[in-house]
């Protein structure tokens, strides 16, 4: 009996180091999620309806990832993109004016 306990007690330990990454990692999403919200609410950038709709017209395909990051200044929508063939492109589009400011494609 005494076995069976340390064991489910391991066991315990174990889950709960290997689940801290992913409680870390929501909380990193919420704090991003919040912090467009805050951005768009206060006019700094576009939805991302918009932005979303751009994306597509340059790169067709399922839309895979969506990342707001920090670029030489300015709000920089970062999408990742698969195409139909396979291929993932990424498109950078400027979060606040909604033009395509760079990207780039895998060249497989």
């Amino acid at each position: 009996m005494k076995i069976a306990l340390m064991r489910l007690a391991a066991l315990s330990v174990a889950g709960l180091v290997l689940a801290a990454p992913f409680a870390v990692r929501a909380q990193d999403d919420d704090d991003d999620h919040d912090r467009a919200r805050d951005l768009y609410e206060r006019g700094e950038i576009e939805g991302l309806a918009g932005i979303l709709s751009i994306v597509r017209a340059k790169a067709p395909g399922e839309i895979v990832a969506v990342d707001l990051i920090r670029s030489g200044g300015k709000w920089v929508y970062r999408v990742q993109v698969v195409a139909a063939d396979g291929r993932r492109r990424i498109v950078d589009v400027d979060a606040r004016a909604g033009a395509v400011v760079g990207g780039e494609g895998d060249d497989r």
